[in-house]
């Protein structure tokens, strides 16, 4: 099938793509709590006649194609929402508070499901096996480390792997990535400053964990500013702060939480280090005492294979022109895709969302994120070129 055939298959059944990506929409599972998300893809799965098995890292599905005769290619689609209120006027909005497809992970998942539908219409001449990865937990779960150490890579093995993600910084009709490191290394940082509470009328009787903590916080920004290489990108932001409820009440102990990020794992944890040498010593300066903690996993960068790149660059030029196709500069974003890239070589492209007309080049992760729904069956088109076409390249 050429490109241009996947496009027009794809384009066929946009409604078809668009009515799943909505009903994903209105109910939002945030990390391993993706039940009826998982209910949705194992059901399409059966009435499409594909194979899967689930549970794969607690909610994931893991679908395969083809005959088995031949190399494996995997394709990755991920399915939770985030903790947001979402604030978009659009019939479909999220029917549950305080949760939100804001990274576009619905359509992900819908597009990955549009391949597998046009997969399988032509799974007679698929030489070799496609996996179909939805996966749990991106955001900050790290579900893809969980579905590599439960074998999602293996039997058979994969040895090329894709995965899309919507970009409200590129216009619908384009796409993009670049070969090395596309996306950062990032970790979660939280910090407890203690002192010793009091009336705010009497701040000698009292030890102040709020200054301690300002002076911590301007001090931190000294790390990339003053210590890090400027040729090699580096983030520390302090993004919640919570103390005390009273006006006129010193608190005994303010809670931090932030993030820290690079573009290698040795500068990463470099930073980390940083970070707790001197919030430790401005803390203890002002008599107040720290615990510093980077909870859960540090994701490692998304790293994609040049020749991948070269590829999916190839075939995302054949889709939408090669004037469409971006070169991306490195994005401190950070993406549990990384999981698999570590293993197998693999690319994660970019695909543009951004229409002015329909206001939809709003940030991921912001309660007004809108997705051009016209950019679907281009995600669906590419990923079922990626999957075949590479099985024809490795064979």
């Amino acid at each position: 099938m050429t490109t241009e055939q996947a496009h027009e298959h794809a384009t066929a059944i946009k409604d078809w793509i668009v009515e799943i990506r909505r009903r994903l929409h209105r109910r939002p599972e945030v990390m391993y709590e993706e039940v009826e998300t998982s209910a949705l893809v194992r059901d399409t799965l059966d009435e499409l006649g594909i194979e899967y098995r689930s549970p794969v890292a607690r909610t994931g599905v893991l679908g395969w194609l083809g005959d088995g005769n031949g190399p494996c290619v995997a394709l990755r689609a991920d399915m939770d929402a985030l903790p947001i209120h979402e604030e978009t006027e659009v019939d479909f909005r999220s029917e549950i508070d305080g949760k939100m497809h804001a990274c576009g992970h619905d359509c992900h998942t819908a597009m990955l499901l549009g391949a597998a539908r046009l997969l399988k219409d032509r799974e007679s001449e698929i030489h070799g096996t496609v996996k179909l990865l939805f996966q749990p937990a991106e955001e900050g779960g790290a579900g893809g480390k969980l579905m590599t150490e439960e074998g999602v890579l293996e039997n058979p093995a994969v040895e090329r792997i894709f995965g899309l993600h919507v970009w409200p910084e590129l216009n619908t009709g384009e796409a993009g990535s670049r070969a090395g490191t596309f996306l950062a290394a990032s970790s979660t940082l939280r910090m407890t400053i203690s002192g010793k509470g009091g009336h705010a009328a009497m701040p000698h009787l009292a030890i102040d964990p709020v200054q301690a903590t300002a002076q911590v916080i301007t001090s931190l920004q000294s790390i990339v500013s003053r210590e890090a290489d400027p040729l090699n990108s580096g983030v520390v932001s302090i993004t919640s702060i919570h103390a005390g409820e009273a006006s006129n009440v010193i608190p005994p102990e303010v809670a931090l939480r932030g993030t820290v990020r690079a573009l290698t794992m040795e500068n990463l944890l470099w930073l980390q280090e940083r970070v707790r040498e001197i919030a430790t010593a401005v803390a203890s300066a002002h008599r107040c005492e720290v615990v510093i903690e980077f909870p859960g996993n540090d994701y490692p960068p998304t790293v994609n294979d040049p020749q991948t790149w070269d590829f999916a660059r190839r075939l995302a030029g054949d889709l939408l022109g090669e004037e469409q196709v971006k070169e991306i500069p490195p994005v401190m974003g950070g993406e549990d895709f990384a999981y698999y890239t570590e293993k197998v070589p693999g690319c994660f492209v970019a695909l543009g969302i951004a229409n002015e007309e329909k206001g939809t080049g709003i940030s991921v992760h912001h309660p007004r994120f809108k997705v051009d729904e016209d950019a679907l069956p281009m995600g669906t088109a590419l990923h079922v070129q990626f999957a075949l076409e590479m099985l024809d390249q490795l064979r």
